[in-house]
């Protein structure tokens, strides 16, 4: 079997001396009609459907403006150099600005200023940073660390955390009233 011809429907099976196959005039004859019309018309042309016809005319803008030549610009020697194209159209930077660019734009109110800090609020914070950062030092330094001062180094760590756990829940909630609704 050749191409998908089926046994039974008359076709040789493009055995030498013999017809082609079903599928062989199937395509001879498409390739035959290919050039012709799919509709016989006078003007010998295939019919536009009138339901896609627009309803006007529709205006065909060329993706690029036409070239305006310029006058060459001279060279340094006085001979013309090459030719110089500008196109025609508008672009971005042939727009106008605006008269005040800061009325275009919203400009957020200067942040509060940052609440003060206590003294052990910053000592604590000294201590959770400080005690790791010695150690890191010390060993990126190649520095011996005594038993003590590794583990002050770490006493510092835990107790700043401990501190600023413990100073970050010092009261109930603002809105712990009879209302628990949006506060507005």
């Amino acid at each position: 079997m050749v191409n998908g011809d089926v046994p039974g429907n008359g076709a040789t099976g493009g055995a030498p001396g013999g017809e082609g196959s079903g599928d062989e005039a199937a395509w001879l004859d498409l390739v035959a009609r290919f050039d012709t019309t799919g509709v016989d018309s006078d003007e010998g042309d295939t019919p536009w459907p009138e339901r896609e016809d627009l309803a006007g005319a529709v205006p065909v803008t060329p993706a690029f403006p036409e070239a305006l030549p310029i006058d060459p610009p001279a060279s340094p020697a006085g001979k013309p150099g090459p030719p110089r194209v500008r196109l025609g159209g508008i672009g971005p930077r042939d727009t106008v600005a605006p008269e005040d660019p800061a009325e275009d734009h919203f400009v957020p109110p200067p942040p509060p200023p940052l609440p003060k800090l206590n003294p052990a609020t910053k000592a604590a914070w000294l201590f959770l940073f400080g005690g790791p950062c010695y150690l890191l030092i010390a060993t990126a330094a190649g520095w011996a660390i005594s038993g003590i001062a590794a583990f002050l180094a770490v006493a510092a760590f835990v107790g700043g955390f401990a501190v600023l756990v413990l100073r970050m829940g010092n009261g109930g909630p603002r809105d712990s009233g009879p209302d628990d609704g949006a506060v507005v």
